[in-house]
């Protein structure tokens, strides 16, 4: 292959070589961004799971027979939520048991109609530092996380909202605590939202007459690939809870989903076809126009080898040229798209407040924005593609050249 002729041709006939380049890098440009885009709607979904470190999340609802005579639970005071109630300790122990389940934190969620009005506590055992609610003491924004009994820290909007600050007095069913931090939840992470934050332990003591125990516990396991089959094992072995996981997300947005991995691929897929279509065009057409170079290349001595080397350098470099301003193209495209948030459905059993309560639709309904980033599996991959519409567009020229006859050619001339 002649570097230099290559070069010299890609120069000369700047228009043909912008075409290509062009062609190629919108072609490359749209599989990035389509398929960036669709990674960060997955990646949105399953935000609320991945920040808390938690793969799965087990509860148990209330169980109230429609013609029960019993009387409707209490609304007055701190309570256990009608889709948190309290989990023997037993069962906890069998959670933490099960195969496939690598660590496990658990934490009490507590509603208390208060005077001043509705709000949610939520008690953190403290023994697991990168598991479930715990993981807010990465959030806060003054203070500290409390070290002793009777201290507490407040979500920051409704400790502005109360008037409260670091050193205040919040009380509790009675009880003072003296307000230690201020935090501020991060964004797709609702599951773990309360407006006061306690120790376990004094959460615990707040349930006057009940026995002491945990609501909610956060699964991690060994392998994110065991989640079926540790869901299966879970409801079969521990009737009655509720287990949910990234996939219930999932299952609200229904079809949402499904079409957007199928939009995602048969766009890029239609996008890159394009680009090779339009390339292997373009060579195709100027290949007849060079006719007359190829039968005097041919005929000083060239063999068809010679040529269609010459023909795969012109076209692998247009490929990598291509490639690469498509590749900068879609991470800005993607980039931008990063500024777009999304809503995401919370299943009703990770909700955290009443149905009745003022922000409950809010709460059900997160606002997440789109964690969009290039990955280098996905550049490579584009680079890849690249090239292979480039040799792929080679080898039809080569099939074209291989047909034609320098006598043929030189006829004509």
């Amino acid at each position: 292959m002649n570097y230099r002729y290559v070069s010299k041709e890609l120069l000369h006939h700047r228009h043909r070589t912008m075409v290509n380049v062009i062609g190629i890098a919108i072609g490359i440009a749209l599989f990035v961004a389509i398929n960036s885009v669709s990674t960060a709607y997955q990646k949105a979904v399953s935000l609320p799971f991945a920040n808390l470190g938690a793969d799965l999340v087990v509860q148990r609802p209330e169980k109230r027979a429609a013609d029960s005579v019993q009387p409707p639970a209490s609304m007055r005071g701190v309570r256990v939520p009608f889709s948190n109630q309290l989990l023997p300790s037993e069962e906890v122990r069998k959670l933490g048991a099960v195969n496939g389940v690598a660590a496990t934190a658990s934490s009490l969620l507590l509603w208390d109609f208060d005077q001043q009005g509705f709000r949610t506590i939520m008690g953190i055992d403290l023994s697991q530092p990168s598991l479930g609610p715990v993981k807010v003491k990465e959030w806060l924004k003054e203070g500290r996380f409390p070290r002793q009994e009777g201290e507490a820290v407040l979500e920051k909007h409704f400790a502005k909202f109360h008037s409260a600050s670091i050193g205040s007095k919040v009380k509790i069913a009675g009880s003072p605590f003296t307000v230690v931090g201020l935090l501020e939840i991060r964004e797709g992470s609702q599951i773990a939202s309360a407006n006061i934050y306690l120790p376990l332990e004094d959460a615990q003591k707040l349930l006057s007459g009940q026995a002491r125990g945990v609501n909610l516990v956060y699964l991690r396991l060994k392998d994110p690939a065991l989640l079926d089959r540790v869901k299966t094992q879970i409801s079969r072995e521990l009737s009655g809870v509720s287990v949910t996981s990234s996939d219930s997300f999932l299952e609200l947005m229904g079809g949402v989903s499904k079409i957007s991995d199928q939009f995602s691929f048969f766009a890029s897929s239609i996008a890159l076809g394009g680009a090779v279509f339009l390339i292997i065009k373009t060579m195709l057409a100027n290949l007849v126009a060079r006719s007359s170079e190829i039968g005097i290349l041919k005929a000083v001595g060239w063999t068809e080898k010679d040529v269609q080397k010459q023909l795969m350098g012109e076209a692998i470099l247009q490929s990598i040229a291509g490639g690469v301003l498509g590749v900068a193209s879609g991470y800005c495209i993607s980039y931008f798209l990063g500024f777009l948030s999304i809503p995401v459905s919370m299943p009703w059993q990770i909700n955290l407040l009443p149905a009745f309560a003022k922000d409950a639709q809010t709460a059900a309904s997160l606002a997440v924005r789109l964690p969009v980033s290039v990955s280098a599996r996905l550049i490579l991959l584009s680079m890849g593609l690249s090239l292979a519409a480039g040799l792929f567009a080679s080898y039809f020229m080569g099939r074209r050249t291989a047909r034609m006859k320098p006598v043929d050619i030189l006829r004509r001339l």
